[in-house]
Formats: structure tokens, sequence, C-alpha cells
């Protein structure tokens, strides 16, 4: 089921420009689109209302944070129940270092994006908590070297 909506250039122009920075005036963002601020200012309340403009957020850098190591981890599911799928989605909710969750297909169940401080602690995690878990099977953990992209700002 397709949920696009419509853009026209300017509101192409203006989901562009606030992907790159949110905190931009609406006065600023309406002189970069070519708009006016008053045309900026509605056009950016209908695309909240389409749901395509999600609440603005600022970047956090996660090496200052704390979080150097990234994983990418591929976990199998011992069941595929109702009650399985929810307790494993609550327990990805509650776990701030799970930074994405995909339900995949082929061989693994889940892919996860989790942040750790060093090696250790994602051992601590994977060992101690994620494959404690109940409806958890198996995992098999990647960690990523260096970022060769990350982006946040989708092609518009």
């Amino acid at each position: 089921m397709n949920k696009s909506v419509t853009l026209d250039p300017l509101d192409r122009r203006i989901v562009a420009e606030l992907q790159k920075d949110a905190s931009l005036s609406n006065a600023e963002l309406a002189e970069k689109v070519g708009s006016t601020g008053p045309s900026c200012w509605r056009r950016i309340k209908a695309l909240e209302d389409q749901g395509v403009l999600k609440p603005a957020i600022r970047l956090a850098d996660p090496e200052k944070l704390g979080h150097a190591v990234n994983v990418l981890c591929s976990v199998r599911m011992k069941s595929h129940t109702s009650e399985s799928i929810d307790a494993f989605h609550a327990f990805v909710h509650t776990h701030p270092q799970v930074m994405e969750c995909y339900l995949m297909s082929g061989e693994w169940d889940y892919l996860m994006r989790i942040v750790a401080s060093d090696v250790s602690d994602y051992e601590h995690f994977l060992m101690r908590t994620l494959l404690k878990h109940p409806s958890v099977a198996g995992a098999s953990s990647h960690f990523a070297l260096s970022v060769t992209k990350y982006t946040t700002a989708l092609p518009v």
C-alpha cells in the first residue's frame, strides 16, 4: 500500500532545507526556498498535518556522548507467536542503546543497530541482556569499523 503524498517543487525544497537544518527561522527558510514567510509557514503546517514532516530534533554526536561503537546485530527468534513478538518489541523499546530495529526477510528475523561505549559494554548487553530474553534464540554481531556515510535526510 503506497502512503506517499504528492509534493510540488516548493514543498520539496522546504522539506530538503528542513532536513539539512531544522533550526532555520521561517524568514530564513522562505528566503532559501524562494517563497514568502506566511506561505512557508502554511506549507510547513500542511506538511506536518500530512505526516510528511515529523517533530524537529537535534542530532547528538555519539562519540562525544561515549557511544563510539556501532554494532549491527542480527537476531533470530525462538518463536513467532504474537506474544513473543510483542515481548521482543517491548524489550527493544526499553533499551536506549538499540538505536534502530527492523523486522527482516531472510534467514534472520531482526536487524538492530546498537551503540556501545566499547566492545566490553556491547558484550555485556549481548550476553546478559539480549541473549537472556526468552524470545531470542540467537544473534550475530558485526562491528562497524568506521562510518562511510550517515544521513537522516531522505531524497525529495
